[in-house]
């Protein structure tokens, strides 16, 4: 699963898609095969010689487009890492809302080993999740992780048994597809102001979100709920 001209253009395919489809209230991303990904396809770079830079490029445009169309979009995201998440892999895992993690898995940043620096986000997200200390360390030294050392530096949300991964992730998405997609999204981006953001332009902006949500169909819907003791039916409007 490396990132080549084709993947990158898919993968930014795929989030345009399930950001323009308002019956999509849920997106899993997972590998096919042992591994999530082994980041960019490193022979590819190889044989593109003189055309390395716009090839790199091209594949970053569409990366980039995605990511950042996954940050913003309404629909949580859940990361299934079902291996091996080397390079651009580990930085696309981390851009999820929900990292699930199987047992087996691996992270490592791997791009100073070819004498690259991070892409695909890692340099922006990997900083705020582990702090900027160890940030360096995975970046510098290209550490290897285990599962359970990423739960606990806090880049997984959860660690589950490699033949459990896929079933957990798909129940765990099926339950946010139920769930108050506008919220969801609200949250997301005040999550990623937050840290750009003084005090009083933050509170604005949560002010302008909870009214905005309140007045909307699902939040008039979870307040009859709440009053009458009953579980919400949310539509996602």
């Amino acid at each position: 699963n490396s990132l080549n001209v084709a993947m990158a253009r898919e993968l930014l395919a795929a989030a345009q898609q399930c950001d323009g489809n308002p019956n999509v209230r849920a997106v899993l991303i997972t590998g096919a095969g042992k591994m999530f990904s082994a980041g960019g396809d490193v022979r590819g770079f190889a044989q593109a010689g003189d055309n390395l830079v716009p090839t790199l490029r091209e594949i970053l445009l569409h990366m980039h487009a995605a990511v950042s169309c996954f940050a913003r979009m309404n629909a949580p995201v859940i990361m299934a890492v079902n291996g091996m998440a080397a390079g651009a892999g580990f930085s696309l895992a981390i851009s999820g809302d929900l990292v699930l993690v199987a047992e087996s898995a691996r992270f490592t940043m791997a791009y100073t080993g070819i004498g690259a620096c991070p892409d695909g986000s890692a340099s922006f997200y990997l900083p705020r999740i582990v702090g900027l200390t160890r940030a360096r360390e995975l970046m510098l030294n290209n550490r290897m992780l285990s599962a359970q050392e990423a739960l606990d530096w806090g880049i997984a949300t959860q660690v589950i048994a490699d033949d459990a991964l896929q079933a957990e992730a798909l129940a765990q998405a099926r339950k946010l597809a139920q769930g108050p997609t506008r919220a969801f999204g609200t949250v997301k981006r005040l999550l990623l102001s937050s840290f750009d953001n003084g005090l009083e332009t933050q509170m604005e902006q949560e002010a302008v979100g909870i009214t905005t949500l309140l007045s909307s169909a699902d939040g008039r819907e979870g307040v009859a709920a709440f009053l009458e003791k009953r579980k919400p039916t949310f539509n996602g409007r």
